[in-house]
């Protein structure tokens, strides 16, 4: 047929060499050359700047708050950035070197101390400092009071517990585990104790339990820069690991076999475990334990709260291994 013949002659090579028709035009020009770099890998994409940058004041600390290199976050922790607002909130983290990814500033924001020493605290520390309209800020900080300042605090690199099994650290181990504490600055308390008194690390489980917050790095005055914060996936099994390790685990509750007094493993490498004030240690946690302490007090006070009780157990540990 004429329109068959028609197409047999246009499927016909060129003088030029090349292939005609849909199946076999510029073949060799759809050949896959591999997948597409990350944004981050490529040289001119903003991603790449910014990683750069990232990586620069990493290396330095200074965005960091003094913090010094990333440490390696704990195997399958969720880590998620956490916004801070508001004008008193942004002013006290700013002061107590909280790290900071960035600073949203409002459009036309009417400047009072507050705004002025945010800016002069961000200036100073090199952060990344972004204008930016009030419904975004909206949007960034979920409808919160934010009063035009907002911190973008980026999410903490915990440390694995194995971390702090290193046999080269300084004096006798001593790491505090806590179980079902929930109340940030409990926890920023404790790490600020874990400083004061010679401890190494603070343990926390992954579930049900508090992490590196905000404002968890403020109650620690600083300390949170210099005691790394490891999470485990089990606390359980974290504590039979240290256990393994030649550590003895010592857990806090009122009805303690010993009172602390009478502690005679200070000398001991030592995991101290706290639990939640409400409920104290779970079972399987106080199942591993190797001796359950307490801490007498008057009968007119049921308890302390877990940050005190750490810290008193500490001073007392710190105490007898100075003694």
């Amino acid at each position: 047929m004429p329109g068959n013949s028609q197409r047999r002659g246009a499927i016909r090579k060129s003088s030029k060499g090349a292939t005609v028709g849909s199946g076999g035009q510029r073949r060799r020009g759809l050949e896959g050359k591999g997948p597409t770099p990350k944004a981050a890998d490529r040289e001119y994409h903003p991603a790449h700047k910014r990683a750069k940058a990232a990586a620069k004041r990493s290396g330095t600390g200074s965005s960091a708050g003094g913090r010094g290199p990333a440490r390696p976050k704990s195997r399958g922790s969720k880590a998620s950035s956490e916004m801070v607002y508001g004008r008193n909130s942004v002013v006290e983290a700013l002061r107590a070197e909280v790290p900071v990814a960035t600073m949203y500033i409002a459009t036309r924001i009417d400047t009072d101390d507050r705004v002025r020493e945010a800016l002069k605290l961000a200036t100073e520390r090199g952060l990344a400092i972004l204008e930016t309209p009030r419904g975004e800020l909206d949007r960034l900080t979920d409808g919160g009071v934010h009063q035009g300042l907002a911190l973008q605090v980026p999410p903490y690199d915990y440390a694995h517990p194995s971390d702090l099994l290193d046999p080269e650290m300084p004096g006798i181990p001593l790491v505090v585990a806590l179980d079902g504490i929930t109340d940030p600055r409990n926890l920023g308390a404790i790490v600020r104790s874990v400083a004061a008194f010679g401890g190494h690390g603070v343990v926390v489980p992954e579930r049900r339990s508090v992490g590196m917050t905000a404002s968890a790095w403020k109650t620690s005055a600083g300390a949170a820069a210099r005691i790394p914060v490891a999470r485990a996936s089990n606390l359980t099994r974290a504590l039979e690991e240290f256990k393994k390790a030649g550590f003895f685990i010592l857990g806090l509750d009122m009805d303690g076999d010993v009172e602390l007094p009478d502690l005679s493993l200070a000398s001991e490498p030592l995991v101290i475990v706290t639990g939640s004030e409400g409920k104290g240690l779970s079972r399987l946690v106080r199942e591993t334990c190797d001796q359950i302490v307490s801490i007498p007090m008057s009968s007119a006070v049921e308890s302390l709260n877990a940050g005190l009780a750490t810290g008193v157990t500490l001073y007392e540990i710190a105490r007898q291994r100075r003694g």
